[in-house]
């Protein structure tokens, strides 16, 4: 197996900068649970002012953020409308339910974004029969649909139709600096009429671990308790803030960079037989395809290109998914296609 891996699993994988490595070394901490880490107020109050919210928090995992997100605007036997191939519904084993005690409405989209004509369908008032629907939650960009962005327009018609029947709006925005980077809005603009976004430090931004919760103030001081009950208070924890300072402030503006390769890499996908793009023309860092038409499944593929140094993960056993990062070069993504032509040739 070769020694270097050209890994396209996730942009979990990025390892953090030098310029990171140093500001973690340097870091000036203090414990955070009695809000005396001077960094992790910084990165904080950074991110709230970047995200023009009141208050901001750091967490360990995005997940968890999620999860204090649908909490802080829900209570115990409501229901939380999202899109069926959500992150919230199928990777963050039913916090939804575990944790703050809702049912999820999910809604089957084509593209992974959801319209208020396709929203208002299920949303319910409280009656005898029916649990009525406390939060709306939105993920740009989506995951599993292969990294589509949100309009601007579709968030702010679904925030105000939302608001006027008394239900809040929570955004995974796992990866919204690739979302305002592809679409040209701010993220204060896209954000502006969401109640709570969670966003990771840890994937395109590369920070080595953390991700934020950003909303109002009475927000974040419900999310401040949720966190430590949830096992997230964790002290002297400015070291990893110190890369997440760096990765706010430096790495968006490199994004477009994983877009094009992402872009590269599913053109060069599609001119290989057997395999079916599913995102044609990505509009951000997520290449998903279809190898349903070649010989092999998704595992046996993952297998094969692991011993030809590259790493790809399958979704199912038909479908795999490419994620492009800064710790792969536009030269590593046509060595991955190389390989994969080998394999299937």
């Amino acid at each position: 197996m070769p020694e270097t891996m050209i890994d396209l699993r996730s942009d979990t994988v990025t390892r953090p900068t030098p310029e990171m490595r140093r500001a973690m070394a340097d870091a000036e901490v203090g414990d955070d649970v009695y809000r005396e880490d001077p960094t992790i107020n910084l990165l904080e109050a950074r991110a709230a002012e970047i995200f023009g919210k009141e208050s901001a928090l750091f967490l360990p995992t995005g997940t968890m953020g999620n999860t204090i997100g649908v909490k802080c605007l829900t209570t115990h036997g409501q229901e939380v409308i999202c899109d069926a191939r959500g992150h919230l519904l199928n990777y963050e084993l039913s916090m939804t339910s575990w944790f703050s005690g809702c049912q999820i409405r999910a809604i089957h989209t084509e593209d992974g974004i959801l319209t208020w004509d396709a929203i208002q369908r299920e949303i319910r008032p409280l009656g005898p029969h029916a649990a009525d629907t406390g939060c709306i939650e939105l993920e740009n960009t989506h995951n599993m649909a292969g990294g589509t962005v949100y309009p601007q327009a579709v968030i702010d018609e679904i925030c105000d139709h939302a608001h006027d029947r008394g239900i809040a709006v929570h955004m995974d925005g796992a990866r919204i600096f690739n979302a305002a980077t592809a679409s040209g809005v701010g993220v204060k603009q896209m954000c502006a009429k969401v109640d709570t976004v969670q966003f990771c430090l840890s994937k395109g931004l590369g920070a080595p671990a953390g991700s934020m919760i950003v909303g109002t103030e009475a927000h974040m001081k419900k999310a401040r308790l949720y966190r430590k009950r949830l096992g997230g208070g964790m002290r002297q924890v400015g070291i990893l803030g110190a890369a997440g300072l760096i990765a706010l402030e430096t790495m968006p503006h490199r994004l477009s960079l994983d877009h094009e390769n992402a872009r590269t890499l599913a053109a060069g996908l599609a001119q290989i037989p057997g395999i079916r793009v599913i995102t044609p023309v990505p509009a951000t860092n997520i290449v998903i395809f279809d190898v349903s038409s070649t010989s092999q499944g998704s595992a046996s593929i993952s297998a094969a290109l692991k011993l030809r140094g590259v790493l790809i993960n399958g979704i199912n056993p038909t479908t795999m998914r490419a994620v492009t990062h800064y710790d792969v070069s536009a030269g590593q993504c046509a060595q991955a296609l190389t390989a994969l032509a080998e394999v299937l040739s």
